[in-house]
Parts: structure tokens; C-alpha cells; sequence
């Protein structure tokens, strides 16, 4: 029996071979759903049910940490074909890995044990959920025996109430169920599952401990054909929001299109293409849109970003008489302290389900996806913003040379990771400084592009490249990481190693915590110095495969950049030594108003 298990809305590759979760830009799915196994009598159980759902929407991979309310758990999560458990040193970090694996795959998960475990990986589900990610938390929960008595258990707070975890996890979730019986189970897990993909937004499932082994009837044949329909328009709304769109592009004289971080839980980035190519529109992305849509594209002019925007973007952008965004967020980090220069009149906003025009009217249920694909057959072609962006685009210099052995800029740094960069490549930031410099590099097409913007917690990036490295396999990813994020973090570099993965880490040591120095400063801002390279030497300790360096000019980072290029399946750590201050013009501009923004005096009463 074949089983397919789509995504809402998938793009057109995705379903047509039943693909969960693309990422919006993504040609073809690298996931798709599997036929499960035929189930014999001695696996009908709760646990291996799961873990051919798992298996089943895409999930190769679950990062986990264990502990013995999940025990027999992850020994049914084993021993499903398909599927491997990846061990993690914190829950903190296998929650960054999910988030991770989810943006390379579509789908992530992780489990943990129960309250010590689910309180610890919480901080990563709320950032995946401010990230629109559809992430499976599974918690090993108490004995079922245990609900509705006055027993007091182990890793909670002490009190006989076990829902502490529960109420926890509902405002960081979309969706969570608590097992404690078989004869719903199964209706449980695939409701959580299934909402999760609708949703793109993490769900919580508590299994009790006792529950895993027990076989159940419904586990006991192959799953029904489980598909999750696409949502659709309202067909009227969707023609009266085009034509209202349509009638507001038409009649402008410079038209702009910028693209926004929700056209990946819209899977409209092909659609947003195909607008820019019928339209003739100049295009931008919002900076946490990066790697959603092609940067090759000849109208693509760069990263909106209001005052640090890329050169010559902002003001075509902001002197455009009409602007379509489609899927942004504005909040304080992106809109840079609330400086934008731009007016409602002059706006469309295209979110996954709702376009407003201007200020007003606004349309419901009118899918991003289906709305940019009409509007593109449909809108005139105006290439006018795209002509004066061309009349006064001047290329940006490069840094000036080194002398020799002189100390190490960051902006030589990013000069060198450019030119690593290919269409197997990815890049992950890690909020700092590394997010202004990384939003210049020009990926290439098929260039992967990861960073996390709107929730924007340090150390994301290192257990966020574990789980994106294991879910994109095709791809060398370059993360860089400044050193006050890595010490949150570091330890789950010994989890790289375990899983063989060759990623390339550049470490920026710097002394402290610059994005925050540059908000406001303090001596809070100055962390212990590591030696970074013997910390990951120690975590080696031998055993796998991985190589550190400690560069501190610009001759022992190309030497250092070489060997790393050279060895293809080791994970390679260089420690670039930067100076304190050595910071990117853009950081200090967004810090500037950042800072003001968070100084406003209170309102009068």
C-alpha cells in the first residue's frame, strides 16, 4: 500500500512525488515520504508506530538526549529501518538540531525526557516556532499509573502535578498531546504529526514510559493513506484580491517586489520568481528571507534592510510608489529600530493567507502561493525601478590588501568565505556581527542560506548546523560563529564528529559578545577567553575525524582555508583572532538605532 504524507500547500515537485516541506526555493524535494515496512505482530507497537510516522513524513534523524522516562522509547526508535537516534549533549542543542534538520528537510524532531529534559529544550522549540518550523518534540512522560494520583515523582518540582511540562509547552506550540493510553494513541501521534506539517510550527507529545512496548490493534497493520489536503483559496476572494492588486501595480510608475521570510512556510518562492520574471519588477529580500529565492536572478538588487540595506537597495526600494511584500515580518531587528521608510498606502502585503492592499481592503484565505501565481499572469511589465537601480549602481570595493602578517580583518574573512562558496555549499549565521557580514555574501544558485533572525538566541548555530548538516547531506556547510555564542553551546561539536559530518567552522574570537557591545556596553560584555582550538582538540580526542587551526593574518587563513577545502570528509575548525573592535559598518549603524529604539522613555500617562 503506497503512503504519502504531503505538506500544506507543497511546492509542484514536492507533490508530485507525495515530498514533505520543501524549502520555499528548492527546485526538486530531497525528501520524500517512504513506503513503511510491513508491520508484523511482534512490532505493532506504540513505539515502532511512531517511528514509522517519523520515517514516514521525511524524518531520517532524531536528535535526542536520553533519560529513563524515554528509555524503551528510543529503543523502538532504534530499531526502525530508516531511522537513526543522534545523540546529543544537551536538549538545548538537540532542539537547535531539529530546528536545523527541519530547515534542511522540511521536518525535524527530537526527544527528551520528561520536565528536566522538556524544560531544557524549551528556549529551542520557542525559536522554532518564531521561525515557523515544524519540529515533533517528543517527551518520554510518567507511568500512565501515575496520572490522577498523590505521588510526587523524580525530575519534577516536587508537587503531585504532572502538567507543569504541558503548560509549559503551550504557548511555544502548536499542537500537544499527552499519551497515556493505547486505544487513542494512534490518533494522537498522527494528529500531532499531521498538525505540525499544516501548521509549520513545533507540536509536543508525551508518550508514558510503559507505553512504548505494548502492541494495540491499530498498530498492527500498514498506516491508512494518510495525506494532508493543500489548502485552497476562496476562489472569489482570491480574484478580487488579484484585481485589486493588479489595478495597484498597474497604474504605478516604479513598482518594486521584496520577498519576506514567510514565503518558506508559504512554499511560494517559485512562485515569487515567476512573478519577477513576468512583472520585470526590481527584486530585494527582507535579510531572514536570504537563500528563499535565487540571488543570479539579473533583477535581483539585494538584501532590504532599511538603513544597513545593501548598497543602492534601500533607495530603490523605499522611492518606489508601490511595494509588494510578500511574507514579512516587520519587527525591531528587521525594520532596524523602527526606521523604515516606507507608507502603508504605498504597500501590498502578501502573507501565507491574507493580502492587504494599500490601506485597505484586505482579503482572506487568499493562499501566497496561488495569489503570486495569478498576479503574475495578470500584472503589466515595468522594468522602470529595475533601469534606475542599474543607472545608479556603483560595485561595491574590496578591502584593502593586507601588508604581510598584519592582524586579521573580518571583512578579509568574508572575502575568502565568497569565494568558498559554490552550489553545493551552505551557510549558517550565528546571531552577532556574523549575521551583517554573511547577509553580503552572493550566493550562488543552490547556495543553502540559514540564520535566525526573528527569535535571535545565541548559540543557535552550532547545534542548528549538527541537525542542518545531517538533513543536508549534499551539501559543505560554512558556519561562523562568534566565540561568546560557541561558549553556550560548544559541546555538541563532539556530536559532528560521532556523525562523521565535514562541515567548516569558523570561530571569530573576538573577546566578547559585539552585537551587544555595540546596543549597549558594559563589562558584562567581556567573556573568559577559550582556547578555542584545544577545546575542540580535547572533544576529537582522537577518535573520528577532525582538524583546527588558529589563524591570526590573512597568510595563515588561506593556507588554513586550502587544507580545510582539502580535506572533503573531516570537520574542520578554524579560530580566526580578530581585534575587539573590528566590527562591520552595518553593525554599528543597526546597533545605533536598536539602541535608541530600546531607550524610548515611557509613553506620558
Amino acid at each position: 500500500m503506497e503512503t504519502h504524507i504531503g505538506s500544506v500547500d507543497g511546492a509542484a515537485a514536492a507533490a508530485d512525488n507525495g515530498a514533505v516541506g520543501c524549502p520555499a526555493s528548492a527546485v526538486g524535494c530531497p525528501m520524500t515520504s517512504a513506503r513503511p515496512a510491513p508491520v508484523s505482530a511482534g512490532e505493532a507497537s506504540l513505539g515502532r508506530h511512531l517511528a514509522r510516522r517519523l520515517v514516514q513524513v521525511g524524518v531520517s534523524d532524531v536528535f535526542a538526549v536520553p533519560g529513563d522516562f524515554n528509555l524503551t522509547l528510543l529503543d523502538h526508535l532504534i530499531a526502525e529501518p530508516g531511522l537513526r537516534l543522534v545523540g546529543c549533549c544537551n536538549e538545548l542543542n538537540a532542539g537547535y538540531a531539529a530546528d536545523g534538520y527541519a530547515r534542511a528537510r522540511g521536518v525535524g524532531a527530537c526527544a527528551v525526557t520528561f520536565t528536566v529534559g522538556g524544560l531544557s529544550v524549551l528556549n529551542a522549540i520557542a525559536g522554532a516556532y518564531s521561525e515557523n518550523l515544524p519540529v515533533i518534540c517528543i517527551a518520554g512522560g510518567p507511568n500512565s499509573n501515575d496520572y490522577g494520583t498523590n505521588r510526587i515523582l523524580h525530575h519534577t518540582i516536587g508537587l503531585p502535578d504532572f502538567s507543569q511540562e504541558l503548560r509549559c509547552f503551550q504557548t511555544v506550540t502548536c499542537h500537544q498531546a499527552v499519551v497515556t493510553n493505547l486505544e487513542d494513541a494512534h490518533e494522537q501521534i498522527d494528529t500531532a504529526i499531521a498538525t505540525a506539517l499544516r501548521e509549520s510550527k513545533p507540536v509536543y507529545l508525551s508518550i508514558s514510559c510503559n507505553l512504548p512496548g505494548l502492541p494495540h490493534p491499530t498498530f498492527s497493520r500498514d498506516p491508512v493513506p494518510f495525506f494532508l489536503a493543500p489548502r485552497l483559496s476562496n476562489k472569489m476572494g482570491l480574484e478580487a484580491a488579484v484585481e485589486a492588486t493588479v489595478e495597484f501595480l498597474n497604474k504605478a510608475v516604479k513598482p518594486v517586489l521584496v520577498g519576506g521570510p514567510k514565503l518558506r512556510v508559504a512554499k511560494a518562492g517559485k512562485a515569487f520568481v515567476d512573478l519577477v520574471d513576468a512583472s520585470g519588477y526590481a527584486y530585494a529580500v527582507m535579510p531572514s528571507a536570504k537563500g528563499l529565492v535565487p540571488e543570479t536572478h539579473p533583477h535581483f538588487i539585494g538584501t532590504y534592510w532599511g538603513a544597513v540595506s545593501t548598497a543602492f537597495c534601500a533607495e530603490i526600494v523605499e522611492s518606489a510608489d508601490a511595494y509588494l511584500f510578500a511574507g514579512p515580518i516587520f519587527n525591531d531587528y528587521s525594520s532596524v529600530g523602527y526606521s523604515f521608510l516606507l507608507k502603508k498606502d504605498k504597500a501590498i502585503i502578501v502573507q501565507p493567507e491574507r493580502v492587504i492592499v494599500g490601506n485597505g481592503p484586505a482579503f482572506g484565505c487568499v493562499m501566497m502561493k496561488e495569489f503570486l501565481s495569478e498576479l503574475a499572469k495578470r500584472v503589466n511589465k515595468n522594468t522602470t525601478a529595475y533601469e534606475n537601480y542599474k543607472r545608479i549602481f556603483v560595485p561595491e570595493g574590496q578591502p584593502l590588501e593586507s601588508e604581510p602578517n598584519e592582524p586579521l580583518r573580518v571583512n578579509v574573512l568574508f572575502k575568502h568565505v565568497q569565494k568558498m562558496l559554490n552550489s553545493d555549499s551552505a551557510v549558517i549565521a550565528e546571531t552577532g556581527d556574523s549575521w551583517f557580514n554573511c547577509q553580503k555574501l552572493k550566493l550562488p544558485e543552490g547556495c543553502g542560506y540559514e540564520f535566525q533572525m526573528q527569535y535571535g538566541s545565541i548559540g543557535w548555530s552550532v547545534g542548528a548546523l549538527l541537525g542542518y548538516a545531517q538533513g543536508a547531506k549534499d551539501k559543505r556547510v560554512i558556519a561562523c560563529i562568534g566565540d561568546g555564542s560557541f561558549q553556550v553551546t560548544a559541546q555538541d561539536v563532539s556530536t559532528m564528529i560521532r556523525c562523521a559530518q565535514n562541515s567548516i567552522i569558523f570561530l571569530i574570537n573576538n573577546g566578547g559578545y559585539t552585537i551587544e557591545v555595540e546596543i549597549h556596553d558594559g563589562p558584562y560584555n567581556v567573556i573568559k577567553n577559550w582556547n578555542y582550538t584545544g577545546l575542540v582538540d580535547a572533544i576529537h580526542n582522537g577518535e573520528g575525524k577532525c582538524w583546527t587551526s588558529k589563524v591570526k593574518c590573512e597568510e595563515e587563513l588561506t593556507e588554513a582555508i586550502g587544507m580545510a577545502l582539502g580535506e572533503k570528509d573531516c570537520l574542520c575548525f578554524i579560530e580566526v583572532i580578530a581585534h575587539k573592535d573590528d566590527t562591520s559598518k552595518e553593525l554599528l549603524e543597526w546597533g545605533s538605532r536598536v539602541s535608541a529604539a530600546n531607550s524610548r522613555p515611557p509613553n506620558p500617562q
